[in-house]
């Protein structure tokens, strides 16, 4: 007697045979190509269904021309991809698009030159259809292999070079840092603060820098014994806070670039015996829920829809992907900037 765990996968000719339609008519419909009458495309996909049909992934890429795969690509080492819930944010809004639109996300980290030679061999290799790429910094040449590996890109966060430097236009999603950070200075100084400090992400990331800019758009004349750089984890909060209190004693207000590091913030102040928001008012940037609303006391911040600008990054790559679906080409997309939005709390 036969074994039904082996029993043989059913064929493309059997659904055919089973929707009452060419071959060739199958094949169309199941690899989405366009052309094919409705009622036809209904008794296909009936006839999937019934036999339990599972397309050739090989096959079917020679006849598509796509993998079905997109890669994200991470310029940050596994410690801190895994510990920052920024994106763990932003790769579940990617993954939700992608999977709407029956693609697999294929996750890539890099940390040194090694990491860096194997996502480019990978992407040069034909496995993935596109790539999804951010966290870079100043010189990272991810987006450049990238590129010369012929894979449509859309980057997550401004591009720190000019598209006289890159080429063509350079798909990209972000968010509004500069108008954010000069948000949260504003609510600041309504609160009657004078003496309002600046904990600044990495300056080698542009999402740090427009916010430093910011918040100089309305402190132009601001010490810079009030401006200490973190590196977006809590502890590099916690150091800047040490640094800013240590220079100035008598601030009354703090701008975190990130929530991260403005929970790192709040823990210096606490220990210190500095009450918030009474001595000195805290606002955060992102309001990432798992962070804003569970410290002590609540942050307020500001923000950026996270996980809706993961999925934007998808959609845009797949528009790309996709030239045809797009009036005037691929050459008609523009990035994408979204606004922020103050969230208050009970620091400040």
């Amino acid at each position: 007697m036969s074994d039904p765990t082996f029993a043989a996968r059913p064929t493309l000719e059997e659904v055919a045979a089973r929707a009452g339609v060419s071959r060739a008519t199958a094949s169309r419909v199941v690899n989405g190509s366009e052309g094919v009458r409705a009622p036809l495309v209904e008794r296909v996909r009936a006839a999937v269904d019934e036999l339990g049909y599972v397309p050739n992934q090989a096959a079917r890429t020679l006849v598509t021309r796509r993998n079905g795969a997109v890669a994200v690509v991470v310029a940050e080492p596994e410690t801190r991809f895994f510990a920052d819930p920024f994106f763990a944010q932003q790769v579940r809004g990617i993954s939700k698009e992608l999977t709407a639109h029956d693609n697999q996300l294929v996750l890539l980290l890099t940390e040194g030159a090694a990491d860096y030679e194997r996502v480019g061999r990978y992407l040069a290799g034909g496995h993935v259809d596109g790539a999804l790429i951010f966290s870079l910094h100043d010189d990272d040449s991810l987006p450049l292999m990238a590129r010369k590996a012929g894979v449509a890109t859309v980057i997550g966060g401004r591009p720190g070079w000019s598209d006289a430097e890159a080429g063509p236009t350079t798909l990209y999603v972000d968010c509004d840092n500069r108008g954010g950070a000069r948000d949260a200075v504003r609510h600041l100084q309504k609160l009657g603060r004078r003496r309002i400090a600046h904990i600044a992400g990495p300056l080698d990331q542009t999402a740090s820098i427009d916010r430093l800019d910011g918040f100089r758009d309305i402190l132009p004349d601001i010490d810079p014994g009030l401006i200490a750089e973190g590196d977006f984890t809590p502890e590099g909060g916690a150091q800047a806070m040490e640094k800013l209190l240590e220079r100035s004693p008598d601030l009354d207000a703090v701008f975190a670039a990130s929530d991260v590091m403005a929970s790192g913030a709040l823990r210096v102040l606490r220990q210190r015996g500095l009450r918030v928001p009474d001595d000195v008012a805290v606002i955060g940037f992102d309001d990432i829920v798992s962070v804003a609303e569970w410290t002590d006391p609540p942050l307020t911040t500001i923000r950026q829809d996270i996980e809706e600008m993961g999925r934007m990054m998808a959609r845009l790559l797949l528009r790309a992907l996709e030239p045809s679906s797009v009036p005037g080409g691929v050459s008609a997309l523009t990035p994408i900037v979204t606004p922020t939005q103050l969230v208050v709390r009970a620091s400040a």
